[in-house]
Formats: C-alpha cells, sequence, structure tokens
C-alpha cells in the first residue's frame, strides 16, 4: 500500500519535557519531512491546575471533550488513521471511541507502563514494584498512593485502568507500538495480545553527528527523580578514586540533592535544563554517558541519543535498557542501585582509554545500524500500512 497519509497524532504533554514529547515530536517531524500531513491534537498538564478535582476524575476516566474534538477533526479532514502517543490525564481512551465511529483505525504506542500500573513506572518505595501486573482492579497501587502520593489521584487511575478494562477498550486498537522487547512483554503478560503488540524503537533525527569525546567528563541527562537513580549516581561519584568531573543536566524534584551535591564536590556540575542542541554537544565531548535508572525504562532514548554521538553508555542492568547495550561494545552495565559497582565502571573507563575509544566507534555503528530516521520510518510505514490493510 503505497502513497502519502494523513494522520491525526493524538498527544498529552507532561508539564516537564521528557523523552516521550521529544520522541513525539520527532515521529511527527519525519511524517511532514517524507511528504504526509500530520494533524495534531494535544492537550498540556500545565492545565490540570485550573481544573477542580471532581471534573478531573471525569475527564481522566472519558473526556467528551476529546471525543468530540477527535470526532470534528476527523469530519473536517479525513484521516488514514489515528495514533495515539499519550491520553493520560486530559484526553482519555474516548478518542479511541470517537475514531472507531468515523471508522478510522487507531494505532496505540505505549510509551510508559500506565496501562498495566497506576503510576506508570513499575517502581514504588524506591524499588521495582509488579503487584498490580495482571490485576484486573489495581487495588494495591491505590492502597500505596503510587500516582503523585495521592490516594485519591490513584483511585482515579485505577477506576480509569478498571473500566475500560470492563468495557473492553484495549479491543478497540488496532494496534499497540511497543519500544523495546522487554516492554512488550510486560505487556503481553499483563494480558495484552500478542499479535497486536508489536516493537517498534524510537530514533533520533535529525542525526547530531559525531562528537569527539575528548572533554574529560562524564555526563548524566535526564528527569532529577529517584527512579533515574540519582542517589546511585551521586554516591558513586563519592566513592570514586578520582576527582572525573561529573555534568548533569535535568530538572526534576531531586534538584536540591543534586545541589547539595555540587556543593560536597565541586567537580560535579549542575547544568540544568539545556536545549535538545546543547545536549547533543554535551554527548559529543564526553567520555561515557551514565544511565543509572533502578526502573524498568520502556526505552533509553538518552542512551541512542550518546549512540549518535559515538558516545558509550555505562548503564544499570535492568529493563529495556539492557537490549541496547551490547557489552562491552558500545557501553558496559553495572548492578542496579549499586553505586560501588557503577563506581568500579567508571574506573575501568578511565583505566581503558583505547577501549573507551573503539567503543565510541561500535556505539555510532550501532545507532547507523538500528535508530537513524530511515530505518525507522520504513518500520513506521510497515505498521500503518499493516494497520489500513486490515
Amino acid at each position: 500500500m503505497t502513497g502519502k497519509l494523513r494522520i491525526l497524532s493524538i498527544h498529552n504533554k507532561y508539564k516537564l519535557r521528557g523523552g516521550e514529547d521529544e520522541s513525539r515530536e520527532s515521529e511527527e517531524r519525519l511524517l511532514r519531512t517524507m511528504g504526509h500531513k500530520v494533524d495534531i491534537y494535544e492537550e498540556n498538564n500545565t492545565q490540570i491546575a485550573k481544573i477542580d478535582p471532581a471534573s478531573l476524575a471525569i475527564r481522566t476516566v472519558w473526556s467528551q471533550q476529546s471525543y468530540r474534538t477527535v470526532q470534528r477533526k476527523l469530519r473536517q479532514n479525513r484521516c488514514d488513521l489515528v495514533h495515539v502517543q499519550n491520553f493520560f490525564p486530559l484526553i482519555s481512551p474516548s478518542v479511541y471511541y470517537a475514531a472507531q465511529a468515523e471508522n478510522v483505525p487507531v494505532i496505540q504506542t505505549l510509551r510508559n507502563y500506565r496501562l498495566i500500573c497506576p503510576n506508570g513506572l513499575f517502581f514504588r518505595d524506591g524499588n521495582v514494584c509488579e503487584d498490580c501486573l495482571g490485576q484486573f482492579v489495581p487495588y494495591p497501587g491505590i492502597a500505596h498512593a503510587c500516582y503523585r502520593d495521592d490516594r485519591g489521584a490513584t483511585a482515579t487511575t485505577a477506576a480509569m485502568l478498571t473500566f475500560h478494562r470492563s468495557i473492553g477498550t484495549w479491543n478497540r486498537v488496532n494496534l499497540f507500538i511497543t519500544l523495546s522487547e522487554f516492554a512488550r512483554q510486560k505487556f503481553i503478560a499483563a494480558g495484552f495480545p500478542a499479535d497486536k503488540t508489536i516493537v517498534k524503537p524510537n530514533f533520533v533525527y535529525p542525526d547530531p553527528g559525531v562528537g569527539s569525546g575528548s572533554g574529560g567528563y562524564a555526563l548524566y541527562v535526564g528527569r532529577l527523580s529517584v527512579e533515574k537513580g540519582l542517589d546511585v549516581l551521586i554516591s558513586a561519584w563519592e566513592r570514586l578514586g578520582t576527582n572525573l568531573p561529573l555534568k548533569i543536566v535535568g530538572e526534576g524534584p531531586l534538584a536540591e540533592q543534586v545541589m547539595a551535591a555540587t556543593k560536597r564536590m565541586p567537580h560535579i556540575e549542575w547544568l540544568g535544563k539545556r536545549s535538545i542542541a546543547e545536549v547533543h554537544a554535551l554527548m559529543g565531548e564526553a567520555m561515557f554517558l551514565v544511565f543509572p535508572s533502578k526502573w524498568y525504562e520502556t526505552f533509553g532514548r538518552v542512551a541512542v541519543e550518546a549512540f549518535a554521538k559515538g558516545t558509550p553508555v555505562i548503564a544499570s542492568n535492568i529493563g529495556a535498557i539492557a537490549e541496547l547495550i551490547d557489552l562491552p561494545k558500545n557501553g558496559l552495565y553495572f548492578n542496579p542501585g549499586d553505586p560501588q559497582d557503577l563506581a568500579a565502571k567508571v574506573e575501568w573507563c578511565l583505566n581503558h582509554p583505547k577501549l573507551v575509544g573503539a567503543m565510541r566507534r561500535y556505539a555510532r555503528a550501532e545507532y547507523e545500524a538500528k535508530y537513524t530516521a530511515k530505518q525507522n520510518y520504513q518500520q513506521l510505514m510497515d505498521i500503518y500500512n499493516r494497520v489500513r490493510s486490515n
């Protein structure tokens, strides 16, 4: 099936921009570059403060406003398919029904674990948690107030999941996309059909080009939060036998702890939020990127961005990130949550500069083989054509 398509892309933006937002925009930009028309329906979590809790709860479960918006957009401009990137919490799964009413197929990219875990992370109290996996009613999440440490907000999320499971909403999606095989297996374990759940990774577009790796520092890029392993990263740097500079890029709830660490250890520098161009420049000059997550990452976009710059990655051996590291060609693993092991891997890199140089070449080759726009575009078109054919 050939020809240019018209796609309605649906996304609920986060207050703090992250990998999901970046990946979704990259996908839309690529489609437009290739001549397709991409219409946008978008909501933003900055609106939440203006909505009373009762109205927000109703909207999270079923947004009539979103239903009508999607219905109107599809009637104004006939689309070949609807691609839902994220519907939580302001858009809701009502958009599936709006698309179905207009006889337009629906694809849902599963960029987090929200449909099988109330907080979307499989992470609670500093550790991996799968208590709600396979539960028709995710009551453990409510008991532990897993979403935003708010039992009421968690109950609303659980109500949304339970309601839509009970009326078969997920069956109205023609195809689910996960970003890794690890994430795919989690959704299948939760009851999602294997034949309708397929893997398409994120990609980096445009190509940021190769860096030199001559900056003499390590780099962390990401949200400053517990699940991202900032405590492990800082603790590892306290254990190093050298004052290797560490640059930290990002913002989040652990900002004060990061600031305190920079005061104790002047060789740690917090750069705050930076543009994607600045991030890529920093990646290109870094000796290596550190990816210390403690939760089940669904992919690991930051690691692939580092590969694009030719920069190896030291990553915790957990979740989807384990699929990205080809040990020891493009990086190293350390035991999740273990700062001593992370420090040991950093020391190894410092003691083996020639091998790290070889890692740089392989990291770039890995990007060119798997994570460019060309490969991803073909995968996306195969997915779109499969859905339209069915």
